[in-house]
């Protein structure tokens, strides 16, 4: 009796076994080879949600040469052969703020059944954003946010800039090794995440370096009136003043600064043309680290800074470059997964490896955060050049 209870016991244990293990085998099986899609077949238009700051006050800034990025990109998608690949966008506008990019993504999600969305423009609303993508298993590209971290939030999304910790580091190590510097001022958006994440940065990489931060000045997105806190940062005598916000106070700051007579440097990050126009000659040797500029020569940039003037009377800022970079790189992923279902392109975007991009060689990480070469750059006589 006491051998058939052991031999009993050692049956069921091997039956668990064996269904355990066929269980583990079906959940692998759905994550490498994804179910085929029950959206649209390639040869039909599919369907990509966009999330912009239509109105806002973010429109200017983000909301209209990122549009614009996207729809020259998607123009030249839908037109070049032979991959057959028709994209279309549903947009929805965030109205510049972080729960108008909840509610979008929500909408696009519950009510549009998109597999796929471009977007949020600010780090603080992708924060809240994307994991609502993730929720949902639905792919989520933002192209310009840039804080620390954030895709590291879930396997389904994925970022096109370079992020703070990329930026920073490299940006100071050109520039501190030129200039100098030794004596640092910052100043940076309290309300702001990209902001605030940037500020950060800076200090841990200036300590690090052994540069002292004498001064750190905040302020709020939309304040307009920053005289206090570069009075004060003036009375201190830096080498070099650290701005980290984003682009509706740039100019303002680059102005009051030079009619206070500052001759410190500025270094703004991502400073675009469009923030270089606005501040005018109080731009001038302003320094800038970014992922992408009109002077860089990288395959294709030319012909796509020619193309915007043509197309929109301007010339194009660094986010409305990495929203045309984006939507060339999901294209491009969509047609490796042959597919339009989220997992599929999901795995096929976290395997893009050096892919020719405006950037240059561009890469996803294993977090799904970009990899392609930073630029530092310097504003003279009105335009961004590299800073050599």
């Amino acid at each position: 009796m006491y051998i058939r209870k052991i031999i009993a016991f050692a049956f069921l244990s091997v039956i668990i076994v064996l269904i355990a293990g066929l269980s583990a085998c079906e959940r692998i099986s759905q994550i490498t080879q994804p179910a085929t899609p029950q959206m649209a077949e390639l040869s039909e238009e599919i369907s990509i949600g966009v999330v912009l700051p239509l109105t806002g006050r973010f429109n200017n800034t983000f909301g209209t040469p990122i549009s614009q990025g996207f729809e020259l990109a998607r123009g030249e998608i839908n037109a070049a052969p032979p991959s057959g690949i028709k994209l279309k966008f549903i947009i929805e506008d965030d109205q510049s703020t972080i729960d108008g990019a909840v509610e979008a993504f929500n909408k696009l999600i519950h009510q549009e059944g998109v597999s796929i969305i471009l977007g949020p423009a600010t780090s603080s609303q992708t924060k809240l954003a994307f994991p609502v993508a993730q929720e949902n298993q639905v792919v989520a590209i933002s192209p310009t946010s840039a804080a620390r971290g954030l895709s590291a939030l879930g396997d389904y999304v994925f970022r096109v800039s370079l992020t703070t910790d990329i930026l920073i580091p490299k940006g100071i190590e050109v520039t501190q090794t030129k200039l100098g510097y030794q004596r640092a001022a910052t100043m940076y958006d309290e309300t702001d995440l990209f902001s605030a994440d940037g500020d950060a940065a800076v200090q841990e990489v200036l300590a690090a370096k052994g540069v002292e931060v004498i001064t750190t000045e905040t302020f709020q997105g939309g304040d307009t009136d920053f005289s206090q806190q570069l009075t004060r940062i003036q009375t201190l005598n830096p080498d070099v003043i650290f701005v980290s916000c984003l682009s509706p106070e740039k100019p303002g700051i680059l102005m009051q600064g030079h009619e206070l007579g500052i001759s410190a440097p500025f270094i703004v990050r991502t400073l675009t043309a469009a923030d270089v126009q606005a501040a005018g000659a109080a731009a001038e040797g302003a320094i800038t680290f970014v992922g992408w500029g009109t002077a860089v020569d990288t395959p294709g940039n030319k012909t796509f800074v020619e193309n915007y003037n043509t197309t929109f009377g301007m010339e194009p800022s660094n986010y409305a470059a990495r929203s045309y970079a984006t939507l060339h790189i999901l294209a491009a992923a969509i047609a490796n997964a042959q597919s339009t279902d989220a997992a599929a392109i999901r795995d096929a975007l976290a395997s893009i490896r050096d892919f020719d991009t405006i950037f240059g060689k561009f890469s996803f990480d294993a977090n799904g955060d970009a990899v392609y070469d930073e630029k530092v750059l310097i504003v003279k006589d009105g335009k961004l050049v590299r800073f050599e």
